[in-house]
């Protein structure tokens, strides 16, 4: 069994951020009632997948377990709208990505028993650097993109929890084929409550590992970026279009979030 990874839940934004910039994730703990991870697995099952959005929805037999992944469910049910800028995670976000970042995606991801370990990854590395330089305190690379993990299970070894390797964001380059560690560390498993939230940078080495129980897993993931790194809204070429419904319902900075900037460097 993995050891678990430390999930401390600081009091202060300043603390939240400190860790981000230290340990390459921040814990966010009870964020969701338990009616509002009710209603956020109900309206996961309703969603219907679009190819045309990148969307996946695999089911055995042809599949050997369920894979559902639907893309900017923000701009698919309101329902979704509040997870743009829930209070105890939006703040700490503006704070390590500035004022005017936005979501770059939002996806509802459900994995079934018969999910295989992933490879440890990175979901993108901005800057690769020689590992004596990250390795000095001066050395400070900015947050571009972070994910909000909203998990909507009580997390146990066989559901598959997400590990990641603490501090593996200073490695200055993403894993090699078949790495799973770094700097002598092995991937620690997240062991959380359903309603709490992980948020990480996208540097950070991690994998979701086997679901080898029986039970189906919930997970909403919210990705953020600084203003200059693009929105992943699919389809391209001008195919993507928000659906008014939702924009009628949006908050002014629920819109900012979504790309209506004021003008700017470039624009």
């Amino acid at each position: 069994m993995a050891e678990s990874i430390p999930l401390v839940a600081y009091e202060s934004r300043k603390e939240q951020r400190d860790a981000l910039e230290r340990d390459g994730y921040v814990f966010y703990p009870n964020v969701l009632s338990s009616g509002e991870i009710d209603l956020l697995k109900k309206s996961m099952d309703r969603l219907k997948p679009d190819p045309n959005q990148f969307d996946h929805y695999d089911v055995p037999p042809k599949s050997p377990f369920i894979n559902k992944a639907i893309n900017n469910v923000f701009n698919r049910d309101p329902v979704f709208l509040s997870y743009l800028d829930r209070p105890e995670v939006i703040d700490v976000t503006e704070a390590v990505h500035g004022k005017d970042c936005h979501v770059i995606g939002m996806t509802a991801w459900i994995t079934g028993p018969g999910r295989p370990d992933q490879g440890v990854h990175a979901d993108w590395q901005p800057l690769t650097l020689p590992e004596d330089l990250m390795a000095d305190p001066r050395v400070r690379i900015p947050i571009y993109i972070t994910t909000a993990h909203y998990y909507l299970d009580d997390l146990y070894e066989d559901l598959g929890p997400t590990q990641f390797i603490p501090g593996s964001h200073r490695a200055g380059r993403v894993p090699k084929k078949g790495e799973s560690t770094w700097n002598e560390t092995e991937p620690k498993s997240i062991m959380c409550k359903a309603g709490d939230v992980v948020q990480f940078r996208s540097e950070v080495w991690h994998r979701g590992t086997a679901n080898t129980s029986q039970q189906v897993r919930y997970l909403l993931q919210v990705h953020y970026a600084q203003r200059m790194i693009t929105q992943k809204f699919p389809p391209y070429l001008n195919e993507f279009k928000f659906n008014p419904t939702i924009l009628n319902q949006a908050t002014e900075r629920q819109k900012r979030l979504m790309g209506n900037h004021t003008p700017s460097n470039y624009d």
